[in-house]
């Protein structure tokens, strides 16, 4: 983590493809955040907020943690209900007797009001099972039971199928959360937020978090890690069109890549020699000489022939597109000629032009029909300048 990469290159070489293709390899476990450089301006939050909370989703913490609960097929419930203490005449439930049924024992356990409210809530019934934890009195359905009368009454259906529980029915499980530092900067917020506001309406006072919260979620994280209970995955935070960032950010970024839990940060621009927003520097790629020294930098280049022509095929795919050799070729000229993007855009609209003429293959004459109907960058330029005196100006 705390490393920096810029990937630098004209418009259509495929950076904001790699940022996908990253995402793709990490795996769930790893956090990956995409964002362009314009979302940093905002009127509710700072700049260096908005930064702060993209890197602290990009921190990943798996918490491992062993309670006890009760965990079992349920095969017999019973809710007792009393009289509503303001309403006689309705009725609410004060507790429940559940038996529950393992592979090895069946065990019948007597609990409060919020437990039965909780079953009553969440439909459950004899052959779903259930975890009770025994501390906090959460209850989880984990679906219905494959053993049960009830699991077996259909061939098909939407509820999860479980097998019944084995072992006791009170045991010791482990228990493994995905959190990012995010979370629990919010978690930590909303518990320590307080006054008149928040007690009238239940919201935070602000809507932005205090470093305190944050300093205290980053200790805690370490003691966690060092007790063996958590594990820190750093993951990806990537910032496409970062040329739009301005001074402010980009010192906040090298700042944030010096602390101890940061993600890997990645950089799209397609900018040259550009002046750094927020002042009249002209540097390379539009971000400040310190920061460019900190990251590594990888260069994208313009497609090859033989690259337009394999993505054109691969896109046919996709979208499940027949096209002839000659058609294909066609715009693989224009790809190359043009740009891939426009190519791309072509293919799909020659595709519907074959539709219109009830074809199943796209020629090439559907090419050279929706070619002549739209331009390219190139060819707009060139009206542009044929009709400059005629058009419009501010």
């Amino acid at each position: 983590s705390g490393k920096c990469i810029i990937l630098a290159g004209p418009p259509g070489t495929g950076k904001t493809a790699i940022a996908v293709a990253i995402s793709k390899e990490l795996g769930p476990n790893v956090p990956f955040i995409q964002m362009s450089g314009s979302e940093i301006y905002g009127t509710e939050k700072k700049k260096t907020e908005i930064l702060i909370e993209a890197i602290r989703k990009c921190i990943g913490v798996e918490i491992h943690e062993m309670r006890k609960v009760y965990e079992g097929e349920v095969t017999n419930v019973n809710i007792i209900t009393a009289p509503h203490p303001y309403n006689p005449y309705q009725k609410v439930p004060e507790s429940v007797r559940i038996t529950l049924k393992t592979t090895d024992e069946e065990k019948t356990i007597e609990a409060g009001a919020s437990i039965a409210q909780q079953i009553i809530a969440q439909g459950i019934s004899e052959g779903h099972v259930i975890q009770i934890d025994a501390e906090t009195g959460r209850v989880a359905n984990l679906g219905i039971s494959l053993e049960s009368k009830k699991g077996k009454t259909y061939d098909v259906d939407t509820s999860r199928k479980v097998p019944r529980p084995s072992g006791k029915v009170l045991k010791e499980k482990e228990f493994v959360y995905m959190m990012t530092l995010a979370d629990l900067d919010e978690l930590n917020a909303k518990s320590r937020s307080g006054g008149f506001f928040s007690l009238l309406f239940g919201g935070s006072e602000t809507k932005e978090i205090d470093t305190e919260v944050r300093m205290m979620v980053d200790q805690q994280v370490k003691e966690w890690v060092d007790q063996g209970k958590a594990f820190i995955h750093p993951g990806v935070l990537f910032i496409d069109d970062s040329h739009l960032l301005d001074l402010e950010a980009f010192s906040f970024l090298g700042r944030a890549m010096e602390s101890e839990l940061v993600p890997i940060i990645v950089l799209a621009t397609n900018r040259g020699i550009a002046t750094i927003r927020g002042t009249d520097i002209k540097s390379p790629l539009g971000f400040p000489i310190d920061l460019i020294d900190r990251a590594v930098i990888i260069a994208t280049h313009p497609y090859d022939r033989n690259s337009i022509k394999e993505i054109l095929k691969i896109r046919a795919v996709e979208e499940k597109i027949e096209i002839e050799k000659e058609a294909l070729e066609r715009l693989t000229d224009v790809g190359e000629r043009s740009s891939l993007r426009y190519a791309v855009q072509l293919l799909s609209l020659a595709a519907q032009n074959a539709k219109r003429r009830k074809s199943e293959k796209v020629t090439v004459e559907d090419v050279q029909r929706v070619n002549s109907l739209f331009m390219d960058i190139n060819e707009a330029a060139d009206y542009l300048r044929k009709y400059e005196e005629k058009l419009l100006t501010h």
